[in-house]
């Protein structure tokens, strides 16, 4: 008989309240059943529980954790300054783990986060949605048949609007990471980066608490360099502001033979240019759509949505726990994405190029003088 797993809800109300539908995503899993909710805001709880039909609600996650026979907890708050306590209560708790991005604040944390899991044998799945897309396994297939050449160059933005900078790269760049990563084939080895606030470096005066539970952050403008395994190189910017319409957001990977452009989300499709002047209008040659299905074929699948990303992210989490291996975005994986993020700082902070991992596991802003 196939299991049924025994799911809790963390939401907190006016603090990251369920992330992007974290909750609701669940509803829309047969073998699933959502035993309970939390959250500290009574109005809150209230709605939560009537959304997703949860027979029991509690004010106190860990109660909630005590209480009830959990198989997995989703911790949905958007807002990254609770991640930590919630991860290390679900893992003391026994509890696998889906939850809304990004990990957590600070390395330290997230540091503490990885072994608590790891001697428990728990898993972690996050939602990075870019992650679990049929479009990605697609992209990576494509690359490895050398439908583009050598990889060269990895290019990044985040949406630079009114978050542009600093929160830019937390709050978006964080997906952007993660396509790197997986483009890359492994983490980064290094980073040299600047960031600047109305087009001075950033200095101590200039570090501010950061919108929804980042912590310290500064920088209105920035600009990164990472060196990747195999000679690949990967850079990310974001500068307030400055977005366009449509947006640049995703990723673009530069090939001896052409380009293939990422953009975040799940199941959305990617873009090819099989050429390698890196301009069409040299050579007549035009943009192609990469779907699941391939280059230039229609998109099989009717799933594209956030929530489609949250069901397929859900999926591979039971899937891992029953066959035993990693996520595809797992703990550690969410660590390496915030250690790219921290070495931003890191870089800017000392004003030369760092190795990853990172010696400074708390927030590099903190050191800045």
């Amino acid at each position: 008989m196939a299991k049924t797993w025994r799911v809790g809800i963390i939401g907190s109300t006016a603090r990251g309240n369920y992330g992007h539908g974290v909750d609701v995503a669940f509803t829309k899993i047969p073998d699933v059943t959502i035993v309970a909710v939390a959250d500290h805001d009574d109005a809150g709880r209230v709605q939560a529980q009537k959304r997703v039909g949860a027979a029991n609600a509690y004010s106190d996650y860990r109660k909630m954790l005590a209480t009830k026979q959990l198989d997995i907890v989703a911790i949905c708050p958007r807002w990254m300054d609770q991640h930590h306590d919630m991860i290390m209560a679900a893992a003391e708790a026994g509890c696998h783990i889906y939850m809304e991005k990004p990990f957590c604040p600070t390395l330290k944390e997230c540091d503490e986060a990885v072994r608590a899991l790891e001697m428990r044998h728990l898993k972690l799945g996050i939602a990075h949605v870019t992650q679990y897309s049929p479009v990605l396994d697609t992209v990576l297939s494509i690359i490895k048949h050398g439908e583009i050449g050598e990889v060269l160059e990895l290019r990044g933005r985040g949406k630079e609007d009114r978050r542009g900078g600093g929160e830019d790269l937390w709050v978006l760049g964080s997906h952007v990471m993660g396509m790197m990563r997986s483009i890359a084939g492994g983490n980064a080895s290094s980073c040299i980066a600047t960031v600047f606030n109305k087009q001075a470096p950033v200095t101590k005066a200039n570090v501010v608490e950061g919108a929804e539970g980042i912590g310290l952050l500064a920088g209105d403008h920035l600009r990164a360099q990472y060196s990747f395994p195999n000679g690949v190189s990967g850079y990310f910017a974001s500068k307030r502001g400055a977005g366009g319409s449509p947006t640049r957001f995703g990723l673009q990977v530069m090939g001896s033979r052409g380009i293939i452009e990422l953009q975040s989300g799940y199941l959305k499709p990617a873009f090819i240019l099989q050429d390698s002047s890196w301009s069409p209008g040299r050579t007549g040659k035009t943009w192609k759509t990469i779907t699941s299905a391939g280059i230039d074929k229609a998109e099989p699948r009717t799933d594209g949505t956030y929530e489609g990303g949250h069901i397929a992210a859900i999926r591979d989490l039971t899937d891992s726990v029953e066959g035993q291996r990693d996520t595809r975005c797992s703990a550690e994986d969410s660590r390496a994405i915030v250690e790219m993020i921290a070495a931003v700082f890191e870089s800017h902070r000392i004003g030369a190029e760092v190795e990853l991992p990172l010696k400074t596991r708390g927030n590099p802003l903190s050191l800045l003088t």
